[in-house]
């Protein structure tokens, strides 16, 4: 007689969902009832340019969001329809790295010399290329889409927050309603890249092989309409020459230790997240364990919502904080949940409740380091100090990748009775372990910034 044995899938309950989305909610419609200092979403004293304006950029943002998070969802989907190895999969991440980390690192400068109009069209034009290039070819050069991919990546980590910085200034809008645009920028981010899962989904559908081709064919769509929305919407004249543009970088950003702090903990988040996102799902199925992956991804960055909302809370009303008081709080919660979920095996509800955890402090984070860098980078400059920060992360996933890599390929290429004794290779949880150590860092520096800054803000950046 056979013995069957059955199989459980593990999936997060519906009520997860709900809860999220009506916490979200509460805290933004509570929000203005509770502080002294409205939300701008709800301040009707607002002048309708700056509502104008700002409704335009979310979209424009949100749009570039989804772009990101189509290929994001879709990527590894459609490496495995085209047959790649698990080998050759780390092998376009290193090149993905490689151009973020030699090429990108400089975008940021490029995009103050020349404008962020001209970078922000590079994003969607790569898009364009990407879709159209998966289209016309039968069997797409994956190393070519990932390392555009990867450049137009490096381009919406720092273009956009720059572009409505700077826009902000030169409109003459309130400064206050800056850092509400903040955690409105990583609210609909979170939101518009739920959208994506849910748009690649709908466009893959049953049919394989006919929707294999339809996430490229929405790329191309977005992507000309990205174009065209700030072709038609935005103006701009950089005047800035690159002699004084070198002058002043070196002044105000390697010359002042309070950036380098800023840099240090932007990098080290960085680089948590980019751990986050490689080995999340390893880490979940690790000895076999099945799991609704696609039903857990809405809950993280249901999560990351919830965290953005909780920013306009601890920034505005009788109860406000010092800004670098609530990162510093942030990141040891961040450093401590990495740290359990590499100290050993977990429970797959315990790991769910520390991802989604861990996503609610990068909600709260995110927006929080934007404020920082308004209080202390100068407007012009802010795009190469983004990009500048990226580097050590990219550097540091990169060495890792291609530590796996290398050591993948040593292993193969041994006789059998070697490969065992040589093969060594920097664990999972040790990289998690070395992603907590940073953030515990991150930590560090912002008690160090807040030791040696401006009391109380008292710099030409003042919110």
């Amino acid at each position: 007689m056979a013995v069957v044995i059955e199989s459980s899938v593990w999936e997060p309950s519906p009520f997860l969902h709900i809860f999220i989305f009506l916490s979200c909610f509460v805290s933004i419609f509570v929000l203005p009832y509770s502080s002294t200092k409205p939300s701008s979403v709800f301040d009707l004293g607002l002048s309708s340019s700056f509502l104008h304006f700002q409704r335009n950029f979310l979209f424009i943002y949100s749009l570039a969001s989804v772009m990101e998070g189509l290929w994001s969802v879709f990527g590894e989907y459609e490496l495995v329809y085209y047959g790649v190895s698990k080998e050759q999969m780390v092998l376009f991440l290193c090149l993905g790295y490689a151009a973020a980390l030699f090429v990108g690192t400089f975008l940021g400068m490029l995009s103050d010399l020349i404008g962020r109009k001209k970078v922000c069209l590079v994003f969607f034009i790569l898009h364009l290329f990407v879709g159209i290039w998966k289209k016309i070819s039968v069997h797409p050069g994956i190393w070519v889409a990932n390392i555009c991919l990867s450049l137009a990546s490096s381009v919406f980590s720092f273009n956009f927050e720059t572009w409505v910085v700077v826009e902000h200034e030169k409109q003459g809008h309130r400064q206050d309603s800056l850092s509400d645009t903040f955690w409105l920028m990583t609210f609909f981010e979170s939101a518009s890249l739920i959208g994506s899962q849910i748009l690649t989904n709908w466009l893959v559908g049953i049919n394989v092989e006919k929707g294999i081709a339809s996430p490229s064919n929405a790329s191309i769509f977005l992507a000309i309409l990205g174009v065209i929305f700030v072709t038609r919407g935005w103006t701009e004249n950089p005047q800035v020459e690159f002699k004084d543009y070198k002058t002043s970088f070196f002044t105000h950003i390697f010359g002042d230790k309070r950036i380098w702090l800023l840099i240090w903990a932007q990098a080290c988040l960085q680089f948590s997240i980019a751990v986050f996102w490689i080995l999340w799902a390893p880490t979940l199925v690790a000895d076999g364990r099945e799991v609704h992956l696609g039903l857990i991804y809405p809950c993280l960055l249901g999560a990351r919502m919830l965290g953005s909302t909780v920013f306009p809370w601890l920034i505005s009303g009788p109860s406000s904080i010092r800004t670098e008081d609530c990162l510093l709080y942030a990141f040891v919660v961040l450093g401590f949940v990495l740290s359990i979920i590499a100290y050993d095996y977990q429970e797959i509800g315990v790991l769910v409740t520390l991802f989604c955890l861990f996503h609610a402090c990068v909600g709260l984070i995110l927006p929080s380091l934007a404020r920082l860098r308004t209080m202390h980078v100068p407007n012009e400059l802010r795009g190469g100090m983004i990009s500048l920060s990226l580097a050590p992360a990219n550097a540091a996933i990169l060495l890792f990748l291609l530590q796996q890599s290398i050591f993948s390929w040593c292993n193969a290429c041994l006789p059998g009775d070697l490969r065992r004794g040589y093969y060594r290779k920097i664990e999972n949880a040790a990289m998690i372990a070395f992603a907590a150590l940073g953030l515990f860092s991150a930590a560090g520096c912002m008690y160090l910034l807040k030791r040696w800054g401006k009391q109380p803000y008292q710099d030409s950046h003042k919110l």
